[in-house]
């Protein structure tokens, strides 16, 4: 009997990064796994989404780039042929191309039965013909007789799956449904039956409704997952077709620090706070927040008192008055001042910047001498 194939760790091929995806950050290449959600969440329109991308290279829903283009094969068991093809022909026009030019194939047979040792050749046989770079099989509860809470049934139809990955290179992508009222739970522990189904994928996918959308969540096992993902589904006219209702925001490069989140929301609020009302506004531990404000107020930042933690108040400054005065001058009494030329000639029309050099600032009906007041009789 042969012995096993071995190779030492170090004779192992490496994958450049660029190549590691089927399609960016959603399906990785040559990677078997579960499209799962509950019955009508239109895993069918993301699976035949993805379809269209890998068989044209057109970015999957407008926004994931496509890795790698190759045919694609598909076994929709549970729709019609018409139904297939007009959604198809919707997606293709979202994505500006015709499925006449796509390397779409699709298997017609009325069945498909993996438990069926018939048919699993002239699946194998196929895809060996077609050699495709996805291979799409809609869904798994149609695709067998077998009973899907026993690991020992699940188990022999994935390996299957599995041989046929690795031996013709090509992805496979398993629609799946999930249990009913299973949104709250992690979306692959909501797969209905055995466990092997949510362990077996390389890649995931997984689609839940919101109120107003889809929601579709990612799961790799040698990559990281990006954040959820929100979805519609769309008319440009009579075709359908699933799009990105919203972008993830970018991480911020730069998140503040705890003490900056706490002087920022204390600016905001303008009044002393207390702990709590600072907690929920900065979304904050109480541990962590406890610890900052001490620090703060160490560092004369923040200052503590009855009413709570407030900002200390600005230093006082000088305060600066408009120069020159509003109005024209006044002595403090009532009088006005006028300006008048060497002459003793009032003017009426006095500047506001002050006495020009050759004018002098006298009180109205004074003399050089004096007001009529205060001069002597002979003067």
């Amino acid at each position: 009997m042969k012995a096993l194939p071995v190779s030492r760790a170090c004779e192992l091929t490496l994958e450049p990064d660029e190549q590691k995806w089927l399609i960016d950050e959603l399906w990785a290449q040559q990677a078997v796994g579960i499209l799962g959600g509950e019955p009508k969440c239109c895993k069918s329109f993301l699976a035949l989404d993805m379809a269209v991308s890998v068989a044209s290279g057109t970015p999957c829903l407008r926004q994931f780039n496509v890795c790698r283009t190759g045919p694609v094969l598909l076994f929709p068991a549970e729709d019609s042929l018409s139904v297939v093809r007009r959604r198809l022909d919707g997606i293709c026009r979202a994505a500006g191309t015709t499925i006449e030019q796509l390397p779409l194939y699709v298997i017609t047979a009325p069945r498909l039965l993996l438990d069926v040792p018939q048919d699993r050749q002239r699946l194998r046989s196929t895809v060996e013909a077609i050699r495709p770079a996805l291979l799409i099989l809609d869904p798994f509860i149609r695709l067998h007789r077998a009973d899907e809470n026993a690991s020992k049934d699940v188990a022999p139809l994935l390996g299957y799956l599995r041989e046929l990955q690795r031996e013709f290179k090509t992805a496979v992508l398993l629609v799946h449904h999930a249990r009913k009222g299973s949104g709250k739970g992690r979306p692959g522990q909501a797969l209905r039956g055995s466990s092997d189904l949510h362990g077996w994928g390389d890649s995931n996918l997984y689609l839940r409704r919101n109120p107003r959308s889809l929601l579709l969540s990612v799961e790799h096992r040698a990559a990281a997952s990006p954040e959820n993902i929100e979805l519609e589904l769309s008319t440009q006219g009579s075709a359908l077709a699933l799009s990105v209702l919203r972008s993830p925001p970018p991480p911020d490069p730069h998140p503040a620090s705890a003490s900056e989140r706490i002087l920022q929301a204390m600016a905001q609020v303008q009044l002393p706070i207390h702990t709590e009302q600072l907690r929920k506004l900065c979304r904050m531990r109480t541990t962590i927040l406890c610890e900052t404000l001490a620090s703060l107020s160490q560092e004369g930042l923040v200052l503590h008192g009855p009413g709570g933690y407030r900002l200390p108040l600005a230093n006082n400054k000088p305060v600066s008055f408009p120069s020159p005065p509003i109005g024209r001058r006044g002595n403090g009494n009532g009088k006005q001042h006028h300006q008048v030329d060497i002459k003793g000639n009032p003017n009426q029309n006095p500047p506001l910047t002050g006495p020009p050099p050759c004018q002098l600032t006298m009180l109205f009906g004074e003399t050089e001498a004096g007001s009529a007041g205060t001069q002597p009789d002979q003067g």
